[in-house]
């Protein structure tokens, strides 16, 4: 064991030990013969893992001759022990900055940050992947200078390690790339997210995963691409989307994430005679222009709002969401499963009376909606990617049929907070004052909180979009925006790959999901019963709703088809409605309107929950309210004929 005092190759005279990790010792020493400080670090004599690490660190390492690398002077092998030698760094690293003076603003990451990413554009141009890049491993000398250190993991591309996988993970799991985490072999690209990663945790003080009690943790997220949106970075948030960016090839390569990190990064003698060469074998950077978007918040589509309802499943680890949404995959409300929810065989092919299809391919254009009917909103929510905020749910069948939830249950069983998503074909429209970032192929909108709601929007390559509405319930629960953004993100990282995901199978004969809203009336019928002069209509998304309307606006009809645990008649007076039971509110969604709910159709859905689809039609005008509730009765008499039926 070395101690003060010991000389190491005749020359290096330990002083003081300065870290320690799992793989040996860093001493300061002094080298007497050119009389200068050094650091010397030296491997364990019974580790042979750690005699190889630090033999390979020194072999890559010694190639790199650049001012944002710290040097390697010498390796001495002393039969017992290994020792490498290299330049002392006075400062302290990244993290020991972090520790001591809190977080740092975007402009000083920025700075710090542009520094690594020349040192890492020049490892790479080497052909030296180094592997794990973290707050640790960077050193701030006294003077602010940034130096990347430790090639104990790196790999020279060209190596045999290039061409077989090691059985674990490498790499700190708070700053694993998810390629990395899913088994692959680090290259130019995990270096550039793992920098990402680390700027991200000295800016908003927690790994992009969020925060953890369990390095696996860490390691699940990363496998699913969860990253956090940044709220502190300002100036860098559009970096950092980049560098953190869940496919490599969309990630700019090192030297780009110099020219990124430049723009934000103060002046400074440190970041102005950085290299410009670029490595010709790295990556474009992907546009993330920031700009705004006339985005106008979803109306809300009646006075449909989630009650709080203790749960009936609840889901107490990952694992168990994992397999709930793995369930509701296979034996979901369109598939051929055993629940009440059985669906017909499919015998209609193509599209038939139903509009559904398996035919539309899952596979479509990166970042697109596509077949109204089909996209399955519910894979757009993972329960998984939200545990960190407590125990999830996923509820595929409330409210409108474009319409998936994701529950968090309180301590007591309560629902606490609900995350809803939804489609829309309502293009967007460039323009007005919602901030909006590009992220590949769509654009995330995000909106200010407003009480316990926060609303976020992806508008897609296909010019449809996907509005996730975050509710807290109950108290005590997450931030809404919080939460939101971890839904949008991931989102985001499906529509990254490819089209929204088809709903599986069929539909039951019966459903409401084989149904055309915008058939169930015409104008004629319209007229005759509330005296509408029906001058334009307009689908809803999947033809599940439609709205009717006269010249001037002032009076209309509007029918959706709709979802529930149960049906009640909270709120109206019961009828029977053409054989249906039903309930009839005078002024529910808004004055001057009558609203009429009838049951269409109960089961069970594919989490074993019961279920009622029914018909929400609205009559309004400037008319009196029991002449505007008659209407309705007759309409939705009308409509009762031209359901799905069995």
């Amino acid at each position: 064991m070395a101690e003060a005092g010991d000389r190491v190759a005749g020359r290096y005279l330990l002083q003081e030990p300065i870290g320690r990790g799992g793989m040996g010792v860093v001493w300061r020493a002094h080298d007497e013969l050119l009389d200068r400080q050094v650091a010397v670090k030296c491997a364990r004599p019974d580790d042979d893992r750690a005699v190889l690490r630090l033999t390979n660190e020194a072999r890559n390492a010694a190639r790199l001759h650049h001012p944002h690398i710290v040097s390697v002077f010498d390796f001495v092998d002393e039969s017992e022990v290994c020792w490498i030698v290299m330049e002392y760094v006075s400062g302290g690293s990244l993290a020991d900055m972090v520790r001591s003076r809190g977080a740092l603003s975007p402009e000083e990451a920025g700075s710090i940050g542009c520094q690594i990413a020349a040192a890492l554009a020049k490892s790479h141009a080497e052909g030296v992947v180094h592997g794990d890049v973290t707050p640790e491993n960077v050193l701030i000398t006294e003077d602010g200078v940034a130096k990347l250190t430790d090639f104990g993991i790196s790999r020279a591309l060209w190596s045999e390690a290039t061409m077989t996988r090691t059985g674990g993970v490498r790499g700190k799991p708070p700053y694993l790339p998810p390629e990395v985490a899913r088994g692959e072999a680090a290259d130019r690209k995990s270096d550039v997210f793992s920098l990402g990663a680390t700027l991200y945790a000295v800016i908003e003080g927690r790994s992009p995963y969020g925060e953890a009690s369990h390095p696996m943790a860490y390691v699940a997220r990363a496998i699913e691409g969860y990253i956090e949106t940044p709220h502190r970075a300002g100036p860098l948030v559009d970096t950092l989307t980049a560098l953190l960016n869940v496919e490599p090839k969309r990630r700019p390569a090192a030297q780009q994430a110099v020219r990124l990190l430049r723009r934000v990064a103060p002046a400074s003698p440190h970041i102005e005679d950085l290299d410009s060469a670029e490595d010709p074998r790295d990556g474009e950077t992907l546009d993330r222009t920031p700009f705004t978007m006339r985005l106008v918040k979803p109306l809300v589509r009646g006075s449909w709002r989630r009650p709080r309802r203790r749960v009936v499943i609840a889901a107490a680890a990952v694992g168990t969401v994992a397999v709930l949404v793995a369930w509701a995959a296979l034996f979901g409300p369109w598939s051929g499963g055993r629940s009440d929810e059985s669906r017909g065989s499919g015998k209609d092919g193509g599209r038939g009376g139903s509009g559904v299809t398996d035919s539309v391919s899952p596979h479509g254009p990166a970042g697109t909606v596509g077949d109204a009917r089909t996209a399955d909103p519910c894979k757009l929510l993972n329960p998984a990617s939200l545990s960190r905020f407590g125990e999830t749910v996923l509820d595929p069948d409330y409210g409108e049929i474009d319409r998936c939830d994701v529950l968090l249950h309180g301590k007591s069983g309560d629902d606490i907070a609900d995350v809803q998503l939804n489609f829309s074909s309502e293009p967007p429209e460039p323009g007005g004052d919602v901030p909006t970032r590009r992220v590949g192929n769509v654009t995330v909108g995000a909106f200010q909180r407003e009480g316990d709601e926060c609303l976020r929007n992806i508008a897609s390559a296909d010019r449809k979009q996907i509005w996730i509405i975050t509710e807290r319930l109950d108290t005590p629960a997450p931030d809404p925006c919080q939460l939101g953004d971890a839904a949008t993100d991931y989102a985001v990282s499906v529509l990254d790959r490819g089209q929204v995901p088809r709903r599986s199978g069929q539909p039951a004969a019966s459903s409401l999901l084989r149904g055309h809203a915008c058939r169930v009336l015409d104008g004629d019928e319209i007229k005759r019963a509330s005296g509408v002069q029906v001058e334009d209509h307009e689908a809803g998304f999947g033809d599940w709703q439609c709205e009717w309307t006269n010249g001037s606006g002032d009076a209309g009809v509007k029918l959706v088809f709709n979802r529930d645990n149960q049906f009640t008649s909270e709120g109206g007076q019961r009828a029977v409605i053409a054989g249906n039971r039903s309930v009839v509110s005078p002024n529910e969604w808004d004055d001057d309107s009558c609203l009429v709910r009838m049951l269409h159709r109960s089961y069970r859905n594919s989490l074993g929950d019961d279920t009622v689809e029914m018909v929400s039609l609205n009559v309004y005008g400037p008319k009196p309210t029991e002449t505007l509730c008659h209407s309705a009765k007759a309409l939705a008499a009308t409509a009762a004929k031209k359901l799905p039926t069995s």
